[in-house]
């Protein structure tokens, strides 16, 4: 026992050197409006996918799935000027706003970012796309679904991910 009691300043201070790699926001280093486009890339390294936008800028999307519980989008003016950063997967209320019946997937990927998962229910004819988003009260696992149906949104829902006992496979 002795020698796991020895490890446990170097276990805690190895998960938190990796909880600090699972949160994106630039702190103090990255200003709105000074920070450009080069330091972003520094900063946060190479996007999943940059999204075009009108005004010339674009979108860097840092997604977190399958596993964390956040998609970070850096926006970026036509200068290349950092404009802002927000996770469109923290707040309950701009998840379901975001995603409306009849959008396309390429719609809601711009707006919610890389998916944890799809799965396509045969019977149904529905696609079903989800991402982890963070627990609410209940301290639960959360899923934000999205179901397409034809390639476009049918609807949304929220499913709870219920933690399970480790049984012996004999009983």
């Amino acid at each position: 026992m002795k020698p796991i009691a020895s490890l446990r300043p170097l276990l805690l201070l190895l998960c938190l050197s990796l909880a600090g790699c699972a949160t994106l926001p630039g702190g103090a280093r990255l200003q709105p409006g000074q920070s450009m486009r080069a330091e972003v890339l520094s900063h946060y390294g190479t996007p999943h996918r940059v999204w075009p936008e009108a005004d010339g800028g674009q979108t860097l999307e840092y997604p977190a799935q399958p596993f964390g519980q956040s998609c970070w989008m850096v926006r970026l003016d036509a200068a290349g000027r950092l404009l802002s950063v927000h996770d469109p997967l923290r707040d309950e209320a701009t998840r379901f706003a975001a995603v409306e019946p009849g959008m396309t997937s390429e719609q809601v990927s711009r707006r919610l970012g890389q998916e944890r998962s799809r799965v396509f229910f045969r019977f149904s004819g529905e696609e079903v796309w989800d991402w982890n988003v963070p627990p609410d009260q209940s301290g639960y696992l959360l899923r934000f679904n999205v179901h397409f149906k034809d390639g476009r949104v049918l609807r949304t829902t929220q499913s709870m991910e219920f933690p399970t006992r480790d049984r012996d496979p004999r009983d």
